[in-house]
């Protein structure tokens, strides 16, 4: 079964919208995430119908970030996203015949929602603030990382 990785593709999009002076177009965005443009405004226009992104028309258009990120929540993302399901794995009958699967089922289904409701908690704890801030200390290791790395040794 195929994962839905349309969360992960657009925190990353919108990290690198963080980085970028001015709007960005669909074509651009599109590029970044190996897909059609067309898919690209369909998600944008989600995010923006929630009011995470603007849009631009025309000359100098594209996407914009319209909130703060220390205010948006990877839960936020997620719900723009038309709270995709987070697990692949399901009950084989959703009616069985069988005490045996009725039994299965029910541990499934609540381990299941159980599951996904501290998910869904964690997701409202993570900010996209904490995200490019993470992005910031990481770039910042690699980058002293790279010039003790250049450093001619002492003899």
């Amino acid at each position: 079964m195929k994962r839905d990785s349309r969360l992960s593709g657009v925190l990353h999009v919108l990290l690198h919208m963080a980085e970028t002076d001015g709007p960005v177009t669909s074509e651009h965005l599109s590029k970044a995430m190996q897909t059609n443009p067309v898919v690209i405004r369909r998600i944008m226009a989600g995010l923006r119908d929630q009011g995470l992104v603007r849009s631009g028309k025309g000359h100098g258009g594209g996407w914009t970030i319209a909130k703060d990120l220390a205010t948006v929540t990877l839960r936020d993302v997620y719900d723009a996203l038309g709270s995709p399901g987070i697990f692949a794995m399901g009950n084989r009958t959703e009616a069985p015949g069988c005490l045996v699967e009725e039994a299965v089922n029910a541990a499934l289904d609540d381990t299941f929602t159980r599951a996904e409701a501290l998910l869904l908690e964690r997701f409202g704890e993570v900010t996209l603030g904490m995200l490019h801030a993470d992005f910031h200390a990481r770039m910042k290791r690699r980058a002293s990382h790279c010039e003790f790395k250049d450093e001619p040794h002492a003899a």
